[in-house]
């Protein structure tokens, strides 16, 4: 976050407390996806967990929870340099062969179903991402050796967060601190220092509580 600039969700949602627009949960998405540019962010930040969104074809977005197994943990390793979104988003192809679309229309399907069930080998198929990893992998210095230690010590799958280049491992409850830890290790190895963020339950969405007083 850059000094001087909120995420969208929190510009609208001091603005709906601090005014009493009382917006629809809806409504208030639409608001945070137009100031952000698009919904992917905002939705699981306005309604936490895991969330999916969705353009509606009249307008709109619907946003929907997705289950996530009680066994699988995140394991997020965010290393001490930056990426530019603009930067990533330009190493993306204008174009993408049909079958490399079909692929990755399934591998969204293992995920959600892989993230519901904890299936593993639905997780490490669905991890291996073919729509943008290929391209922004080369931006993110040590991501092959990272995302291979990870696995190493026993998560099910790593992948880029977002559009990088935070790194973010799924894998068994007893195994975040060895996967932290290797994650950490690897990236030693390029000279880059991290810091391991876990999430091991479900994470809550927004709440307006007024002050006592």
């Amino acid at each position: 976050m850059r000094a001087g600039h909120l995420p969208a969700q929190d510009t609208a949602l001091a603005a709906t407390a601090l005014l009493g627009i009382g917006l629809e949960p809806e409504r208030l998405l639409a608001v945070c996806a137009e100031i952000e540019g698009h919904p992917d962010n905002v939705a699981p930040a306005l309604n936490g967990g895991a969330t999916l969104v969705l353009e509606r074809p009249a307008g709109g977005f619907l946003a929907t929870a997705l289950e996530v197994h009680p066994s699988i943990a995140f394991v997020f390793a965010v290393p001490d340099f930056t990426l530019e979104t603009k930067r990533a988003r330009a190493a993306l192809p204008a174009v993408v062969p049909h079958a490399t679309a079909a692929t990755a229309a399934a591998r969204g399907a293992a995920l959600v179903r892989g993230l519901a069930t904890g299936d593993t080998e639905l997780l490490a198929i669905a991890l291996d991402d073919v729509l943008h990893v290929p391209y922004r992998a080369a931006l993110v210095r040590g991501y092959d050796a990272v995302t291979s230690a990870a696995r190493g010590a026993g998560a099910h799958g790593a992948t880029l967060s977002g559009s990088g280049p935070t790194v973010v491992a799924l894998c068994p409850l007893n195994r975040t601190r060895a996967v932290a830890d290797a994650m950490s290790q690897a990236w030693q190895g390029s000279d880059v220092v991290t810091e391991s963020l876990v999430v091991s339950r479900r994470v809550g969405g927004y709440d307006i509580t007024p002050e006592p007083g």
